[in-house]
Parts: structure tokens; C-alpha cells; sequence
């Protein structure tokens, strides 16, 4: 349950019709409520100031007839610009990066304010009654006039923000640096991600993918298909705990499954009834396309098309693929700070209940720097922006290992810009290479 209502929150935030009719309600009932407190001499102090008292109806419906007539004109304008932004920014820097501009609250927060002013203006607008309709006193409710007026006010407002915000989102600097702060966010809120308790020896957590329980695995197939959008980790804790089972995971956010694949498989067999199976399927919530709610190689994947495509020969835009090194190598300069969760989880009593495949630095590294080598190595700034990137890595890791992991990195990029490059411009990240191999010795020492 908890997978799903997450999943229905980031759906949520991506729609372009939540926030909208959200505030289209909130205009409904502020439009009924003024008219109510019209109805209740709530405007009567207005009628000692004659420049806002709408003595008579025809100007009041003039009036908002004005401001209803020009807002719907703005909306289907705003969504029309909206769209051309959007797909715009989809051919430019990949389709993949449509739900960013989907998700941005500027964006619904304009068209929500333009509809809920139209609207606002029509509800208002059939209340106003002159003595010819309807054989009585004439009824202006000059307050709700006047909140019109003031909703008007801020549209305008909000239509000149909506003209700076535009160009500002699809400028390429600004979709780099969202996808690069979600990218450190996530990083930070993601590790060390836990299980329950992390196993503390290390050596027993390294052969975990070995580990295996006595007797056959009850396997828990997938309810659908598609590509795994969040895992409730502390449900499967839970339910592992209760039934007295010990459950690996087979798959990791962002990886896509059939129906029927197995998602996890749990020992000893004979504890698994039908309920416990329902629970932990319960637990996995699949959806059409990957998100970033728990993958955080769906980010990286963001920030490493960008540059692939800038660094396409139709495009060649080199200083676009730097930008986008710079935020992946802020990103792994911070995962190398970090301890990252051990496969193995346990309970409170010790128990080990869950079996899990965090990503690890190595894989992380792939993902990303290991993704630029082939494009990044054809270009010169592109190369020694690169092995810069991977020094300053370095600079923040103390971990032998991964350190020897971004030695690798740096040998096969001097390769590749060696195999690319012309002579003059090879030597050239030949001997960034070389400084940064320096720097790599010397930091060891």
C-alpha cells in the first residue's frame, strides 16, 4: 500500500492537471463564499468608498466579463506555449526529460491561476441581478467583484512570471542543474539506504550474492509488467519478520519486468501461504516508464544523454558535456564520503531477513563516467574535462579500491583520445593523464 501511494504522489507531482484543479476548487468555493457574505451585507463598508462600490449591475458584469473573457485567452495561450516548450526541450535534450518539465510547479501554478480566475469570474457573473430579471432589488455582490478584480491583479503578475520562467526552464545550464541537485538529493537521502540493520562484517556482507539457505526457494513472481518504480523496503522487513523468512530481492528500482518474473525468493518455502506472497508483491510498484523515487541511475542516465547528445558530431557542443560532468563527478565526489548499504539485512534479534543488490561505487561509476567514455573521448575538451572530473574524484576518496577504480577509468580514456584524437590534441590529454595519475600516487602516499 505504502509503494502505491507513493507512486500515486509522484504521479501526482508530475501531472499537468493536479495543481490546476486543486485551485480551480479552491475558486468555486471562494466564489460562493463571497457571494454568500455579499448576501450578508458582508460589503457594506465598502459603500464608503465610492471607487470601489459597483453601484450597478451592468458595470459589474462588464467587469467581469472582461476579466473572465481575458483569462481563458491567457490559459489557452499559457498551454500553448507550455506544450512548444516542452516539446522543444524533448527534441532537444531527449525524451526521457519530459516528466521534469512536467513536474515543474511554475508551470501548473500558471495555468491553475489563469482557470481558477475564469471560472471564478462565471460563478460570480450569474449571481449579479438587476430589477428587470428578477422583478426585486437589484444584487451586486461588490465583494466578490472586488476579489475578481484582485485575482485579476495577480494574474497579471503570475503572466510575467510565467514569460521570464519559460525561457529560464528550457535554458540548457538550468535543466542540467535540476537534474544534478535531485541527483545530490537523492544521494543523500538514499545513502546509506537500509533494510532493516546492516550487516557489520564486511566479508560475510561481500558474499551474500553466495549465500544460500538450506532447501528451495518459494519464488514470488511479478504482478504486471513494467519497469520496477519503488520497493517498500520496511514492508518487506516487516512481513520477512513475521513469517520467519529469509527473502532475496532479485531486481533493483529502474529494472524492467514480465509478468510472472520472479521478484524474490524466499526460504524456507513451506512458511510462504498465499497472504504473505500477496503482502510482498504488495511491496513492489511497477509502473509504464522508470522514475527517480528510489533509481538513481535514472538521473545519471539523464545527465549522461545530455551529454552524449551535445557531443553527437550533429551537435558538437562540447562545453554542455563538461557541465554534465561536473555535476556527475559532484555527485560520485560525494557517494565516495559515504558508506554504502551492505546486501545483507537483518532483524532486531540479528536474524538475517533480507537479501538486497544496493548499487555500489564500481557500478555507479560505469553508469556514468564508464557511459561518456566512448563520445567524451572524441573531443579534447571533452577529454580532459573528463580526466580533470575523475582527479577531483579522487581528491575526496580515501578508499583504496575505488581509487584504483577511477585509475582504470582514467588509463582507458588516455586510450581512447589516443585512438580518436590527432596528435597534437592527443598528447595533450596524454599529459592530463599523467597529472592526474600523479595526483592518484602521490594522495596513496
Amino acid at each position: 500500500m505504502k509503494a502505491a501511494l507513493v507512486r500515486l504522489a509522484d504521479q501526482l507531482r508530475q501531472s499537468y492537471w493536479f495543481i490546476p484543479t486543486v485551485m480551480t476548487l479552491a475558486a468555486v468555493l471562494l466564489a460562493g463564499g463571497m457571494v454568500w457574505l455579499d448576501g450578508q451585507d458582508g460589503s457594506g463598508w465598502m459603500d464608503r468608498f465610492a471607487w470601489l462600490h459597483a453601484s450597478r449591475p451592468s458595470g459589474a458584469r462588464q467587469l467581469l466579463s472582461a476579466i473572465g473573457g481575458s483569462m481563458i485567452t491567457v490559459a489557452g495561450t499559457v498551454f500553448s506555449v507550455t506544450i512548444a516548450a516542452v516539446v522543444y526541450a524533448s527534441g532537444e535534450y531527449g525524451p526521457r526529460l519530459l516528466s521534469n518539465f512536467m513536474r515543474d510547479r511554475g508551470n501548473q501554478i500558471t495555468l491553475g491561476t489563469f482557470i481558477a480566475t475564469f471560472l471564478y469570474c462565471i460563478i460570480v457573473l450569474r449571481t449579479v441581478r438587476s430589477p428587470e430579471e428578477s422583478g426585486a432589488a437589484a444584487f451586486v455582490p461588490n465583494l466578490a467583484v472586488l476579489v475578481a478584480l484582485l485575482l485579476a491583479v495577480c494574474s497579471v503578475g503570475v503572466l510575467i512570471f510565467f514569460i521570464h520562467h519559460v525561457p529560464q526552464r528550457i535554458h540548457i545550464n538550468s535543466v542540467i542543474e535540476d537534474i544534478g541537485r535531485r541527483l545530490l538529493h537523492e544521494v543523500d537521502r538514499r545513502f546509506p539506504s537500509v533494510i532493516g540493520t546492516a550487516d557489520p562484517d564486511a566479508v560475510e556482507a561481500e558474499a551474500s550474492d553466495r549465500l544460500e539457505p538450506d532447501g528451495s526457494p518459494r519464488a514470488v513472481g511479478a504482478r504486471g509488467t513494467g519497469y520496477i518504480q519503488l520497493i517498500d523496503e520496511d514492508l518487506l522487513m516487516r512481513a520477512a519478520t513475521d513469517s520467519d523468512l529469509v527473502c532475496r530481492i532479485r531486481y533493483r528500482p529502474g529494472d524492467f519486468v514480465h509478468e510472472g518474473r520472479t521478484l524474490l525468493e524466499l526460504w524456507p518455502a513451506e512458511r510462504c501461504d498465499d497472504a504473505c506472497i500477496g503482502q510482498l508483491q504488495g511491496a513492489f510498484a511497477l509502473g509504464a516508464q522508470r522514475t527517480a523515487l528510489q533509481d538513481l541511475r535514472f538521473l545519471i542516465d539523464e545527465l549522461v544523454e545530455i551529454a552524449d547528445r551535445a557531443l553527437s558530431p550533429g551537435i558538437n557542443d562540447p562545453f554542455t558535456a563538461v557541465t554534465c560532468m561536473d555535476w556527475l563527478g559532484a555527485a560520485l565526489s560525494d557517494l565516495c564520503r559515504r558508506k554504502l548499504p551492505e546486501p545483507l539485512r537483518r532483524d532486531e534479534g540479528g536474524a538475517v531477513r533480507v537479501i538486497a543488490q544496493p548499487l555500489d561505487f564500481e557500478a555507479l561509476l560505469e553508469r556514468s563516467f564508464g557511459a561518456l567514455l566512448q563520445h567524451a573521448g572524441t573531443s579534447t575538451i571533452a577529454a580532459i574535462h573528463y580526466l580533470h572530473t575523475l582527479g577531483e574524484i579522487a581528491a575526496d576518496c580515501d578508499n583504496a579500491d575505488r581509487r584504483a577504480l577511477l585509475a582504470q577509468w582514467v588509463e582507458r580514456m588516455a586510450r581512447r583520445a589516443g585512438d580518436a584524437l590527432a596528435d597534437h590534441d592527443a598528447r595533450r590529454v596524454s599529459d592530463m593523464a599523467a597529472a592526474v595519475r600523479r595526483s592518484l600516487v602521490n594522495d596513496d602516499e
